[in-house]
Order: structure tokens, then C-alpha cells, then sequence
């Protein structure tokens, strides 16, 4: 299986400006803000880097961490804008105790490909799950998709549905679903329901909103299995990113590959990227899996 690298590139709302020494300096609207990242083993282009603030990780292996600021940013976000003309999305930045800031700047790509599997489909349908704050729910609902968004925290679906308000698309036709993505798959594939397209961004773990365990190595596969089960000869894809676990991007489309044999289409794998504005080298932030037809 040939990987391929999916590149985001800069746009007028973010970039990623300068990276090295195991941190990464980036532009949210008019906010510049720094954060760790173990994957920059290279020297930053600048040493001068001037931040709004600055994100401190604990000393444990698990996570923790704060903010520290320079200069004032709004607690309850600001705007930002994806997108170009009638199909751009806007959503709120902020910053968040886990380090990120609301949205994850390097699916880009991801959902400008999305958007092109969907191109002559009529009324097309797709599934959004570990949806977070909606941006790629958005990014399909903005172009006429009818959307299917679950996420387990209430919390990130009200955020969701406060970037729709924002975006314009407080109507446009989305169920937005607080349930665990196993069981709530689980119950589509008994309804014999089915999808154009359906989007993963599953954690490394998590909880469910009545108590339900994810451990991504170990349910990955079940889940996947039952997204199959929801798509169709005639649905166009399946997009599957996995973050901060050890694991191979080969694995992984592996996985893919015996889940989709029985469809045409094609199988592919390989890794997310940022490309930076100093230099224009691309720092790798995910792996992927996909499906197509």
C-alpha cells in the first residue's frame, strides 16, 4: 500500500508560522499562540518567536498542562473562517485546557477531499462521528449534505451547534446526537440504514455519556466493521484519522482494506501534515485511513 502524505496548507485564518525544538508557533485569526510538539526534532527557522500566550505541558506522561499568557485573549473565543464564498464555515477558537484551540487546523484537507467525493451526489447523507465542534459536520452541511453528528460530550455538541448559529446553518439539516459512537452505529446498522460518506476521528480513549469505555487499539475494529455496514456500492467514502497512538498508518489501512473488500473503490493510507509558513517544510501531526469509490 503507497502512503500519502495530505498536506494542509496555510489560509487567511490560520498557519502554522515556525516549528523546531519539540514546539510549534502558530497565527489563529489575530492571536499567535505556542504549543508542544514532540515531532518537530528539527531547529525552528526564528528564535524570536512572539506568542499571545503559551501552552506549558505538566511533567507527567499523561497530559496536563496550562496556559500562560502574554497578552489578553478572549475566554469564550473569538471567530474564525474556513472556506471561501457561500461555502465557507465559520467557528469559534479558543483556548482549551487539552492544549488545542477548538478545531484541528490540519483535517483542511480532509474536508476540501470530502467535499469533492460528494460532488453530483444527490441529497447526499453522511455521518459524523467523534464529531467535537462540528467543523467538518460544517464543512458538508455548507455545501447541502444532510449531517449526522455524534459526538459523547454535550458540552462539544453545544459548541457545535454554536458554530452552525455562526456559520449560518442553525436550520440546515443536521441531527446532532449525544451518544456513544459504538452503540449509536451499532443501533444504525439494526435501523438497515446507510451513508454517502462517513467521517472518524476517534481518541486514544475515552468515556461515553453513560459511562462506556473507548480504547481505540481494542474497539477500533468492531466500529469500523459497522461503519461498513452503513455504506454502500453507491456511497462514496470513508475517512478514518488517528492521533497520538502507536500505531502504523500501513496498520491501520490494513484494517481498511479487509473491512471494504467486498466494494469497489480503493483503499489508501498515509499521514496528515501542516505545512509551515517559515520554510515550507510539513510537520506530521496524524495518520490516516480511507476508503473511496
Amino acid at each position: 500500500m503507497r502512503l500519502v502524505t495530505l498536506t494542509g496548507e496555510p489560509w487567511a485564518d490560520y498557519g502554522l508560522i515556525d516549528s523546531g525544538n519539540g514546539r510549534k508557533l502558530e497565527r489563529y485569526g489575530r492571536f499567535r499562540f505556542i504549543r508542544p510538539e514532540a515531532q518537530a526534532l528539527w531547529a525552528p527557522a526564528h528564535d524570536d518567536w512572539l506568542a499571545d500566550g503559551e501552552f506549558v505541558p505538566g511533567s507527567d506522561e499523561d497530559g496536563g498542562g496550562q496556559w500562560h499568557f502574554r497578552q489578553p485573549v478572549p475566554r469564550d473565543g473569538w471567530p474564525l473562517r474556513w472556506g471561501d464564498g457561500e461555502d465557507a464555515v465559520r467557528f469559534t477558537a479558543q483556548t482549551t485546557p487539552f492544549r488545542h484551540l477548538g478545531f484541528f487546523p490540519d483535517m483542511a484537507p480532509v474536508w476540501s477531499w470530502m467535499r469533492e467525493r460528494l460532488a453530483g451526489c444527490t441529497a447526499p447523507e453522511c455521518l459524523n462521528l467523534f464529531g467535537y465542534t462540528g467543523v467538518g459536520t460544517l464543512a458538508l452541511s455548507a455545501i447541502g449534505a444532510r449531517m449526522v453528528h455524534v459526538d459523547a460530550s454535550k458540552k462539544s455538541v453545544e459548541a457545535a451547534r454554536g458554530n452552525a448559529a455562526l456559520s449560518g446553518l442553525a436550520d440546515a439539516p443536521v441531527r446532532w446526537i449525544v451518544d456513544d459512537a459504538g452503540k449509536f452505529v451499532a443501533r444504525e446498522v439494526r435501523r438497515a440504514r446507510r451513508y454517502d460518506g462517513i467521517l472518524l476521528d476517534p481518541p486514544k480513549y475515552g468515556r461515553g455519556p453513560d459511562g462506556e469505555i473507548w480504547r481505540l487499539e481494542e474497539d477500533l475494529p468492531a466500529l469500523i466493521a459497522d461503519c461498513r455496514r452503513l455504506l454502500d456500492a453507491e456511497s462514496r467514502y470513508l475517512f478514518l484519522t488517528v492521533y497520538a497512538v502507536r500505531l502504523s498508518a500501513l496498520a491501520i489501512g490494513e484494517m481498511l482494506r479487509q473491512a471494504f473488500a467486498d466494494l469497489p473503490g480503493t483503499v489508501e493510507a498515509g499521514e496528515l501534515a501542516v505545512r509551515e509558513e517559515a520554510r515550507g517544510l510539513t510537520l506530521p501531526t496524524a495518520i490516516w485511513a480511507r476508503w473511496s469509490r
